[in-house]
């Protein structure tokens, strides 16, 4: 993996237009090599479990903008760790064809005992006794992010390349950076 490419989903203020962000750094320097900008109408409401499909427009515009291709999406939701196993990681990864990880904020399902507290510590997230993730610390003394599959990943190389991607904050820097440009501060 020597590029890795964060995408964000954010939206104006009524909720109509979806502005994508993806942005593209090198791996293990994190530098900035590309990023992409799209909007599009929010078409399809807003419906809880289903977000990937009213995101997946301009987050799919968003990849096909970039010239550089990456060699791996960190989406900022859910890959399997999701109740239909399927969450935007998962989903993206699948019609861009890349290997893909979701990192979130939140857990949306599953149990998880607390991870140790030093960088690197995580725990199985687990969901009907099926292992969908990790909690992961990212920074000793921080909240843990929560790591799972999204597409042609393993879990055990989802968490390594998280760690990779975030060796100042809690969250990896390609997210912190879509974050940014899809909220229009970049």
């Amino acid at each position: 993996m020597r590029r890795v490419c964060g995408l964000d989903v954010h939206y104006d203020e009524a909720g109509r237009t979806a502005r994508a962000a993806a942005v593209v750094m090198g791996l293990p320097g994190l530098e900035t090599i590309e990023h992409a900008i799209a909007r599009r109408p929010a078409s399809f409401p807003y419906v809880p479990g289903l977000l990937s499909f009213r995101e997946m427009p301009a987050a799919l515009a968003a990849l096909e903008a970039l010239t550089v291709r990456p060699d791996l999406l960190l989406c900022d939701g859910q890959g399997i760790a999701h109740p239909r196993r399927c969450g935007l990681a998962s989903h993206l990864g699948l019609a861009a064809d890349l290997p893909s990880i979701g990192v979130a904020k939140t857990r949306l399902v599953g149990e998880h005992r607390e991870p140790g507290a030093s960088r690197g510590a995580w725990a199985p997230l687990v969901d009907a006794g099926e292992e969908i993730g990790a909690a992961l610390r990212t920074r000793a003394g921080v909240k843990p992010v929560y790591v799972s599959i999204g597409h042609r990943v393993s879990l055990a190389t989802a968490i390594r390349l998280v760690l990779a991607c975030s060796p100042r904050y809690r969250i990896p820097e390609p997210l912190r950076a879509a974050d940014r440009l899809a909220r229009g501060r970049l």
